[in-house]
């Protein structure tokens, strides 16, 4: 599984690079701020809601710490999706939330 740092996932951002991004945690998680651009798809419901996504994209997954971001990249990895995981998650980010 490819994984990327807050830092380096902050850098491409700056650099006003496009970066698609997906974040799995819960409700109540989002709400207390998101990376602006991520687009919401809780864990639970990324096998159901797949037709949302392009295999020609690369995504990155976001969550609090990496764990389930982790497991939703093994998922869509093994569906043939490019995804990458953002490790330490939204705990160690840095940069703007809304």
């Amino acid at each position: 599984m490819k994984e990327m740092t807050t830092t380096e996932l902050q850098k491409q951002l700056e650099n006003g690079e496009t970066v698609n991004m997906i974040d799995v945690r819960e409700e109540d998680e989002v709400e207390q701020g998101m990376i602006p651009g991520a687009i919401h798809i809780p864990l639970g419901e990324v096998p159901e809601r797949l037709e949302e996504l392009e295999k020609a994209e690369p995504y990155v997954l976001i969550c609090r710490s990496g764990g389930r971001s982790g497991r939703a990249a093994e998922f869509l990895e093994a569906k043939g999706y490019d995804v990458t995981n953002m490790v330490g998650g939204m705990l160690d980010w840095q940069g703007d939330v809304e």
